[in-house]
């Protein structure tokens, strides 16, 4: 037994320097890509970043005295009696109320005189976009409308139907906007372009994708990212722990630069390289399975004679109401209140009356959304979370019926059910992103509503649009915490972006220098 074990002993040593190398050749090119597309990306963020003159519309109170006409007196001029959203823009000097049918088509109907604005949609995204970019001067080549992902508009972008405007400058801008909740999606000048191809096909290997699909491309990721791994731990034995039995040269040979400095710089970058590749191929494996949350969306048809109750006649404060909007849930319509500022203590009184009935938690903060009867012009207390939990028990049901897996007996009966509770463990009204909801995600403001599951499963919904914003348990919490740590150094954000850019930057400049130090070995080797 004794001599088995020292000739296997023997047989690994002789052998690992050999495996070292053909594994490192094997991912020298796929680790130059990913090291090389990483590294423009803070290059991009800090030397060609094209700031916007905004990034979100102010909000402003409504103009009153263009206000002649209701929602439900303009759709009856119109003979419009079916749809599915109205809320009220302004631009141009004038106010609108934006409405929205059942196929999803937009129209402009002018709140003083009710006559519709011809060609709205490309109009409003022309302002938009124009106002994002700060330039009023600039001529528009084309605006086209996006419906899906791809390209230079990627699904990290989340927001569609947008349209993409095509600027005549120098840099070649391309500002997407989304119209229905007048957002700026995403801007692209020449630089960034070159950036978005760049990273996705030598990051991301999307190229993989075009010509297969993404499960194959993926499968070619954790392949390759495993045999970097399988190279980096072996490249550690041999240059590290049995650098004695390998540093020996042959007879007349010195150790020479390059090998020695692969080996010092090796070693010292083995535990980034281990870092970012581990938690690259971690993030992959959830990929697998699609991110279909833009399917989830409730927007169900709102009939003209619902809205009894005029909306110009609402008990509103109108100083402090910014947008009025229609929508629907529970088998009821309302009119969906922006306000621009919180009210005093005794309406807060008012609105948390209810809270206990969503949870063992109030939410932290108090929504800027009221919600007030369409046929009475009674206020709904705590209407934003009534709306949100509706829309979450939605969501629970079509997820089962597109055969996501239920993590608990209560989503169960509540997929089966809709009208089975869900038992809600804490909600909060958000307005900024954090660890969980992350910038990723792009929509704000949400309403997190935290299940009592063993997964600790969280959805956020979207109140204005009536759609998922994001759907977290705690894998998803996991993965996302190694990415963040081990990917982007988020645990140095403490320093500044600065500094973490910069040390993300050096760290993959030394994977990269190694990787091309043994690339040249290797070719001069043989």
């Amino acid at each position: 037994m004794g001599d088995t074990t020292s000739v296997l002993k023997r047989q690994v040593k002789r052998n690992m320097y050999k495996w070292h190398r053909i594994l490192g050749i094997i991912t020298v090119i796929p680790v130059i890509f990913w090291t090389c597309s990483g590294l423009s990306h803070p290059v991009i963020a800090h030397w060609f970043k094209v700031p916007v003159a905004h990034e979100y519309i102010r909000p402003e109170t409504v103009d009153r005295s263009q206000m002649k006409l209701s929602i439900q007196q303009v759709l009856t001029k119109n003979g419009i009696n079916l749809i599915t959203s109205a809320r009220m823009i302004s631009f141009g000097g004038q106010t609108y109320y934006q409405v929205k049918n059942r196929k999803s088509e937009i129209s402009y109907f002018s709140a003083t005189d009710g006559k519709q604005l011809l060609n709205g949609e490309q109009l409003y995204a022309a302002y938009l976009g124009r106002y994002f970019l700060g330039d009023s001067t600039s001529k528009i080549k084309s605006i086209t409308k996006v419906t899906s992902f791809g390209g230079e508009y990627q699904y990290v972008n989340r927001l569609l139907p947008v349209w993409k405007l095509d600027f005549d400058r120098k840099d070649q801008m391309d500002v997407y906007v989304e119209t229905a909740q007048s957002r700026l999606a995403n801007y692209n000048d020449s630089n960034r372009k070159v950036f978005l191809w760049l990273f996705s096909n030598f990051h991301s290997f999307a190229f993989i994708a075009n010509i297969t699909n993404n499960t194959f491309r993926y499968i070619v990721i954790l392949v390759l990212a495993s045999i970097v791994i399988f190279s980096t731990l072996s490249g550690l034995l041999v240059y590290g722990v049995l650098w004695k039995k390998f540093k020996k040269p042959a007879t007349g040979q010195k150790i020479g630069f390059l090998r020695r400095n692969h080996r010092v710089i090796g070693i010292a970058v083995s535990l980034v390289t281990l870092s970012f590749i581990g938690s690259g191929a971690y993030h992959a494996t959830r990929k697998f399975k699609p991110d279909d949350r833009i399917n989830y969306v409730s927007e169900p048809e709102i009939n003209n004679s619902q809205l009894a109750f005029s909306s110009n006649e609402l008990p509103l404060n109108w100083d402090e109401v910014s947008n009025v909007a229609v929508t629907r849930f529970n088998s009821k319509t309302y009119y969906q209140v922006k306000r621009l500022k919180k009210e005093d203590d005794s309406w807060k009184k008012q609105q948390v009356a209810k809270a206990e009935s969503f949870g063992q938690q109030q939410q932290k903060n108090q929504p800027d959304l009221d919600y007030y009867d369409a046929s009475t012009g009674q206020l709904l207390p705590d209407g934003v979370m009534e709306h949100s939990y509706s829309l979450v028990k939605q969501f629970v049901a079509q997820g089962a019926a597109d055969g996501e897996a239920a993590c608990c007996e209560m989503m169960s009966n509540a997929a089966a059910d809709q009208s089975a509770p869900l038992i809600i463990s804490s909600s909060d009204f958000m307005t900024k992103f954090d660890s969980d909801y992350g910038f990723i995600n792009k929509r704000l403001p949400v309403v997190k509503l935290a299940l009592s599951t063993p997964t600790h499963l969280t959805y956020y919904v979207e109140p204005a649009t009536g759609r998922m914003a994001a759907r977290v348990q705690d894998s998803d919490r996991r993965e996302g915490l190694s990415f963040a740590v081990f990917h982007k150094y988020l645990l140095v954000d403490f320093a500044g972006k600065n500094f973490r850019d910069f040390l993300t930057a050096f760290a993959a400049m030394g994977v990269l220098v190694v990787s091309v130090l043994g690339l040249i070995l290797f070719i001069k080797t043989n």
